[in-house]
């Protein structure tokens, strides 16, 4: 097996101290408190002031949480907090970038539509029909509302049981960045209409286990991000 150097000393400490919980040494599982700084310091022989500032870059990442009472807690792993930092700066240079990834997120559900909905349970199908159910209840309110919330989840819930860090870290990116470009609101009615019909054949084709069917309505409701009636603020922002 290839050796992996981490990029500082504490992802190394940290890295030692994980294998280590599993092991039963430090106690064992996630969420795990580790030693305080002075500790640390200590242990890999570099000044405090260098440690913090390596600390900081695994917070920022979503390796460990930093509270004043509670310390320093080492947590379970996820990727969205690393990816979400990296899109966030591509985004803020060239807008563009939100549209070359949202690519990349329509590849990845599309790539894992099969297996991940084969996962689901009778329970899960019940969740997404309940979403659906929720998402017209707002379109069709007075006022009308729009159904963001109900459109993350029902994306995220059909993949959640694989079990993949990496795929659930994307697509949670994907969805922050969604709505820190206003996608979550530029809209006219009948997009969002047009949208919910999709989602509902994409559910009706799941509780049905249609696969096929619904993996059609997926990748044809997909195109409509590319083909959108975007506000003049969005196509100011896609414009520079």
């Amino acid at each position: 097996m290839p050796s992996i150097v981490p990029s500082s000393n504490f992802i190394q400490f940290l890295i030692k101290f994980s294998l280590e919980s599993k092991e039963g040494k430090n106690g064992g599982g996630e969420n795990l408190h580790l030693p305080s700084l002075s500790e640390i310091s200590k242990e890999l022989g570099i000044s405090i002031a260098s440690l913090r500032e390596q600390l900081e870059v695994a917070k920022a990442i979503g390796l460990v949480e930093v509270k004043p009472r509670t310390g320093i807690r080492k947590l379970a792993y996820s990727f969205f907090p690393a990816v979400s930092q990296s899109l966030s700066y591509a985004i803020s240079i060239d807008f563009r970038n939100f549209l070359a990834f949202a690519d990349l997120r329509n590849h990845v559900e599309s790539a894992y539509w099969y297996e991940a909905t084969k996962k689901l349970t009778s329970e899960d199908h019940h969740l997404l029909q309940n979403l659906i159910s929720n998402a017209w209840k707002k379109l069709k309110g007075h006022p009308i509302q729009i159904p963001h919330v109900e459109h993350k989840e029902l994306h995220l819930s059909i993949f959640r049981k694989l079990q993949n860090p990496f795929v659930i870290g994307l697509l949670e990116a994907y969805w922050q960045a969604y709505e820190s470009v206003g996608l979550n609101v530029y809209a006219d009615y009948s997009y969002h209409e047009q949208v919910w019909k999709y989602h509902q054949e994409i559910v009706d084709a799941i509780c049905e286990e249609d696969y096929e069917r619904g993996y059609k309505a997926l990748v044809e409701h997909k195109d409509l991000l590319f083909h959108r009636t975007y506000s003049s603020e969005f196509n100011h922002n896609i414009n520079k």
